[in-house]
């Protein structure tokens, strides 16, 4: 299987003392020694330093340009990057149509329009609720891997 992991999970994976952290960081693991292929997407790494560079009081990690930098850099060494093509649009633009997407959630018809354009089936994610409309593909909880893996 061919895995995306939502920006979430990347998040919630570097913030020691979150209580998700360790079941981000576990799932992640598991997946990395046992899926055909785990991938970023560049949305994810786009709002991945949106998060890490907001400051804490603006509900986000407060890191430096410099720390968020060095761990763009390490997920680029772990994860495969999936390409930005001229296909994804248009996927994402008949998914918005159809499954009647507004606000906020055009992010992640767009994550999904990434999948589907590279073949990817299964999206890893704490916010399930979002993407069930889509069909297409096969939602999991970090909880469902840990749990599988216990």
């Amino acid at each position: 299987m061919r895995y995306l992991i939502d920006t979430n999970v990347l998040l919630r994976s570097i913030q020691f003392g979150h209580p998700m952290q360790p079941q981000s960081q576990t799932a992640l693991e598991h997946l990395l020694q046992d899926a055909d292929q785990v991938c970023l997407a560049s949305q994810n790494l786009i709002e991945f330093w949106n998060v890490c560079t907001r400051p804490l009081d603006k509900n986000g990690l407060g890191m430096s340009v410099q720390e968020t930098y060095a761990e763009l850099i390490r997920l680029e060494g772990i994860f495969s990057i999936l390409p930005d093509t001229p296909y994804i649009y248009p996927q994402w633009k008949q998914l918005v149509e159809e499954h009647e997407v507004k606000g906020v959630n055009v992010h992640d018809a767009k994550l999904v329009a990434v999948m589907l354009v590279n073949g990817i089936s299964h999206i890893l994610t704490f916010n399930t609720e979002d993407f069930r409309r889509f069909s297409h593909i096969t939602v999991v909880n970090p909880s469902e891997i840990t749990t599988e893996y216990s």
